[in-house]
């Protein structure tokens, strides 16, 4: 199974006929990472075949009731299928008073440990294999948006330069692959740099949650492997846009362009729109690599050597 992000919402404000409130879901080794959490988020993870027992990461990037009313359904249906694996919540200050009022009005009781964290600009959550860095951005009082890093890995490992040092195969082939030194019978000691090659690069996911243009968001997105940019309007509503603290399809590809990514994927589309042609041709004249992401669309990601490849799978 590759590595993926599906995109469980992508309305803004309201729900649609086609389009459910904000949820992005990045699968990454046994960890789910779920961005905002809006109503109905527990049925999607039925609707796509998530795993409900996984560890769960859950960043919310405001408290907006369109990014966190599915936090009571998804937290209470864990619950019921009597749930053991922890679940981290991570998120403004309200957050935790948020999920304190779910807890003693409905009742809630997890059946697993129910871990909240504050978070704060420029804040870096360091986990196993990849870390996330929080920005504050520009919407309302208190938002932000994320960036995940994976770490980088180590290089590809020769296997003539492992045989030529007199290394045999077996574990000491996989200390160093895994960037560990060795001692060999003889008391010489190997180092990963003699069988190695150079660290591989780990793949870079942006999201900005809700927000006008600014530096921290070109921050997040810099070289960025996917940036999934808020795209609420198209350019002839970009007053509007401003004043209620949104980005334009325009503008998200100008940020894309100026950030080196790789690929703009545009979501948090305005109720408005019956379709998204013009979202579309807005961002293509300036950005040509770009989606506007529908529920259900899927990410899949592959390393290929040195890089990582993904494959764009609209909802069937």
């Amino acid at each position: 199974m590759p590595y993926r992000i599906v995109f469980l919402g992508t309305s803004a404000g309201m729900p649609t006929l086609n389009r459910n409130l904000p949820g992005i879901l990045l699968e990454w080794d046994s960890d789910l990472i779920l961005f905002d959490c809006g109503e109905g988020i527990q049925l999607r993870f039925m609707e796509y075949g998530i795993g409900a027992g996984r560890p769960l990461r859950i960043f919310v990037s405001h408290m907006h009731g369109d990014h966190v009313l599915g936090l009571p359904g998804l937290l209470q249906t864990f619950s019921l299928l009597d749930r053991k694996t922890p679940v981290e919540v991570y998120g403004p200050s309200k957050l935790e008073e948020y999920i304190h009022c779910i807890r003693s009005t409905i009742g809630l009781n997890p059946t697993y440990d129910l871990k909240i964290f504050r978070v704060d600009d420029g804040r870096c959550y360091d986990f196993e294999s990849y870390r996330i860095l929080c920005r504050r951005v520009q919407h309302g009082s208190e938002s932000y948006g994320y960036r995940f890093e994976e770490k980088d890995r180590p290089g590809v490992f020769y296997t003539d330069k492992a045989i030529a040092l007199g290394i045999p195969r077996g574990p000491l082939w996989k200390r160093l692959q895994l960037g560990e030194s060795i001692k060999l019978d003889d008391g010489r000691i190997i180092e990963p740099k003699d069988v190695l090659g150079p660290p591989r690069r780990g793949f870079k996911l942006a999201y900005t949650g809700d927000t006008i243009p600014c530096r921290a968001v070109e921050e997040l997105a810099e070289g960025a492997d996917i940036l999934i940019h808020e795209a609420t309007f198209t350019e002839d509503l970009a007053s509007k846009a401003t004043v209620e603290g949104h980005t334009t399809a325009a503008q998200a590809a100008y940020i894309a362009s100026r950030s080196s990514v790789k690929l703009l994927v545009l979501t948090h589309i305005s109720a408005r729109y019956v379709t998204v042609d013009a979202l579309v041709d807005e961002a293509k004249r300036i950005y040509s690599n770009v989606v506007v992401a529908e529920d259900g669309l899927t990410i899949e990601l592959r390393r290929m050597g040195e890089e990582y490849e993904y494959r764009v799978v609209p909802r069937i």
